[in-house]
């Protein structure tokens, strides 16, 4: 979706007309849904919704491992239902194991499958179906976490959190398809429960102005979190380290905000990568594309492959060039508009559910 951002811009007067139209429709679709004339349908359990309203990364899928992780420490059952965003599954619903394909599962699902034995992973477009089958297992789950699930209103949820980038609050607000990234008008967000903005915590209060401007009138609170990198981690088990001591390195992306990633290897690191290879966000590795990524790296002079968690799941394996991925940890920051902080919020959210 990047390589569409200078064409959006360039017939930015345009494109607004349908956006607005785009934006119209998605309305009515909320107030149908909202008003029973479209049915959705309600899991016997706890529903979370981790959405955005604009496409692209905003840290649903971190978002979602902090709430499964929880729900797994509170001794809780959750279950994770997913789209399986470019996934193939042999057939739906499909329950992601741990030895499944990336081509299988999709990058996120398997991602959040490995990371958490302990809850199920199931990938299916029509959410409902999933739900249904998960209550006629022998082991059924206490709790539901809709991963992506802020437009998916065929399934109800109590509570509803959206993620913000900085840019939708800045040049992107209330820019609807086809005029912008985002998916349904400012209006939308009236149906969150809080609202999170995914950025370091000194942007985040340089952005307080447009936050107090855009979001203070919807009443919600709203939190900052962001990815914090303890250090890195081998993937053929070579251990952990803190950097890679001034050698050159080459970095890999196939995620949404690639220059994010960028910014947080610089900072670890000190210094930026010899080169950045960008794919596209969920793009599906080949053994032709690791052959290349190394032949990459021998030719910059880089040491060692750098990529995301994300990207790490399908590049893993033989390889030329030792590669990495970040060790990372959730970071709650400040919020406006409550006394509480996330977690704290979040268990009375539970509580209140």
């Amino acid at each position: 979706m990047r390589q569409l951002v200078p064409l959006q811009d360039a017939l930015s007067p345009l494109l607004r007309p349908p956006g607005r139209l785009y934006a119209a429709l998605m309305r009515l679709r909320r107030r149908a849904y909202a008003g029973g004339a479209l049915r959705a349908h309600r899991a016997p359990w706890l529903t979370v919704s981790v959405g955005n309203i604009c496409w692209g990364g905003t840290g649903k899928t971190p978002l979602t491992d902090w709430i499964v992780d929880w729900a797994l420490k509170a001794g809780r059952r959750p279950a994770v239902l997913t789209r399986g965003y470019k996934a193939s599954p042999p057939q739906l619903p499909y329950l992601v194991g741990a030895d499944a394909t990336p081509r299988e599962a999709g990058d996120e699902p398997l991602l959040l499958a490995r990371a958490h034995p302990g809850a199920r992973v199931v990938v299916d477009p029509r959410r409902p179906r999933a739900a249904l089958a998960l209550a006629q297992a022998p082991d059924p789950p206490d709790m539901l976490v809709l991963d992506d699930g802020f437009q998916h209103l065929a399934m109800a949820r109590d509570i509803d959190l959206v993620l913000l980038r900085p840019a939708d609050l800045v040049a992107d607000w209330d820019r609807v398809l086809p005029a912008g990234p985002w998916r349904e008008g400012h209006t939308a967000l009236e149906a969150a429960h809080a609202l999170l903005i995914n950025c370091p915590p000194d942007e985040f209060r340089a952005l307080a102005p447009l936050i107090r401007r855009h979001l203070e009138p919807l009443r919600k609170p709203v939190f900052n979190f962001s990815l914090a990198v303890r250090g890195l981690v081998r993937l053929d088990g070579g251990g952990t380290a803190r950097g890679f001591g001034g050698e050159p390195y080459l970095l890999v992306t196939g995620v949404g905000e690639p220059d994010q990633v960028a910014a947080t290897a610089r900072a670890l690191l000190g210094a930026p990568p010899a080169h950045h290879l960008r794919y596209d966000d969920h793009h599906a590795y080949t053994p032709a594309d690791r052959d290349f990524i190394d032949a990459e790296a021998r030719r910059r002079g880089a040491a060692h492959v750098l990529c995301t968690a994300k990207d790490a799941v399908k590049l893993a394996g033989a390889g030329a060039i030792p590669l990495w991925t970040f060790d990372t940890t959730l970071a709650f920051g400040e919020a406006l508009f409550t006394d509480q902080a996330f977690p704290l919020w979040w268990e009375a959210a539970v509580a209140r559910a």
